[in-house]
């Protein structure tokens, strides 16, 4: 009879969880990580070339992926799978009065859900984010197309410009929601935006990944981006011409009107 020692049975016990895999379980499908990602560049990139001229076909191609991206996130937010389904956040942000009445009585009720809260919070500016876009693209819309002359000169432009200032604020807070949580929680909050999985037990909230979906958002954005760029005579970034005929058709519009005060 072979007699095993306790420290071998410990060192067998450690070596078995060691090896045993880390579980996790996937709360993100391919769609929405895709959705988010491409948001975030095109939002990024359109603030970043608002203010040059030199980059207002790249600003406004921006623009209408944005747009474009909005209406996918809206379609699969209404047709989706139930994890995406804009409904669940709307109901979580309708619990904020109750969650805040749950402050006023803190002292009397049990302990306050302050995760309810965080969760409270963080749909809150989600849906805020997806409900700046609207006025924001079509306020930049109505003043790329000289459509602010009827509204009262450039009025249409400042809308724009509040509205991108706005949703930056907005996009910062989200930032910041997503960092103190990480701390908070000891966990990187981000993550599931780039793997979809979160670690722990329990049951998936997504059954399929839906890769196929992710990668035909990813080459619609993709085409149009190159429709755009294939379209433009120049293209969407600016030559290095673009600064030398401007100041060319300024000089030009100086002398012409040096004429007219002559004559």
């Amino acid at each position: 009879m072979i007699s095993t020692s306790p420290a071998t049975t410990a060192a067998s016990g450690t070596t078995a969880q060691s090896s045993t895999p880390a579980t996790s379980r996937r709360v993100v499908d391919a769609p929405i990580r895709m959705f988010h990602w491409l948001f975030a560049l095109t939002f990024a990139g359109a603030y970043v070339t608002a203010e040059s001229e030199h980059w207002r076909l790249l600003h406004v191609t921006q623009g209408y992926a944005f747009a474009g991206l909005l209406g996918f996130r809206l379609l699969y937010g209404v047709f989706g799978p139930r994890h995406a389904r804009l409904g669940l956040m709307w109901r979580r942000v309708a619990g904020a009065p109750a969650w805040l009445r749950s402050l006023r009585s803190a002292r009397s009720a049990p302990p306050v859900n302050w995760r309810q809260g965080q969760n409270l919070t963080m749909a809150l500016l989600i849906l805020t984010m997806l409900a700046l876009v609207a006025p924001l693209v079509l306020s930049g819309y109505g003043a790329y197309n000289d459509r602010g002359e009827i509204f009262g000169g450039d009025l249409l432009e400042e809308v724009h410009e509040f509205f991108g200032n706005v949703l930056f604020a907005v996009v910062i807070a989200h930032l910041g929601l997503i960092a103190g949580l990480s701390l908070l929680r000891r966990q990187n909050q981000a993550l599931p935006m780039l793997t979809g999985h979160v670690h722990g037990n329990g049951p998936s909230l997504v059954r399929h990944n839906r890769a196929w979906l992710a990668a035909l958002l990813l080459l619609s954005v993709a085409v149009f981006v190159a429709w755009q760029w294939f379209d433009s005579p120049r293209g969407l970034l600016p030559s290095s011409h673009t600064g030398a005929e401007s100041n060319v058709l300024k000089h030009g519009e100086v002398r012409g009107q040096r004429h007219e005060d002559d004559d």
